[in-house]
């Protein structure tokens, strides 16, 4: 059994909407479901605001390589295109894959190009770490600690400022 943490993201369309999907596109194999934060975009300030949340997911079956196809799966049904000359721009629906922990608890590390774990900028991002102690208070990132010190990073404390809840959307099915 793998555990995996992705991230949700969605500025394009009808925000909610796409969200949902996604969550009702795990199924039975979400856990958790973090609340709803409206974000500014990151990387890119051109751009409509994100609806973001997270999501634990379990699956007895899953590999690392599996929570990163499901991600694509349901990017697509959302309709999302990738622009490669706009990395950061705006989207339908982002699933990002942050962490993976195997059946023992121990967390799953990759260097690998096409799926990093754990994801090489979750330490960086509120839109990740605040949601994230929605499910789970006492959270660690791999190999960089803490999630409640990572919020009080200098980096990370100026984005966590401009994180709205959105009381008013829910994404449990």
């Amino acid at each position: 059994m793998t555990r995996a943490l992705l991230a949700l993201g969605s500025n394009l369309g009808d925000r909610e909407a796409h969200l949902r999907g996604a969550v009702a596109g795990l199924g039975d194999k979400v856990f958790l479901v973090s609340g709803v934060y409206e974000t500014p975009p990151w990387g890119d300030p051109d751009q409509p605001h994100y609806l973001n949340a997270v999501l634990l997911a379990t699956d007895p079956d899953a590999a690392p390589a599996d929570w990163l196809a499901a991600a694509h799966r349901l990017e697509e049904a959302a309709g999302r295109v990738r622009d490669p000359a706009r990395r950061f721009g705006p989207r339908t629906l982002d699933v990002d894959v942050i962490a993976v922990w195997n059946d023992d608890g121990a967390p799953v590390t990759s260097g690998d190009p096409e799926l990093t774990l754990p994801h090489p900028r979750a330490h960086l991002r509120a839109f990740v770490l605040r949601p994230w102690l929605d499910i789970q208070p006492y959270a660690q990132l791999p190999g960089h600690g803490w999630v409640n010190d990572l919020l009080r990073a200098d980096v990370v404390a100026d984005d966590l400022a401009d994180l709205r809840p959105r009381v008013d959307v829910h994404l449990d099915t």
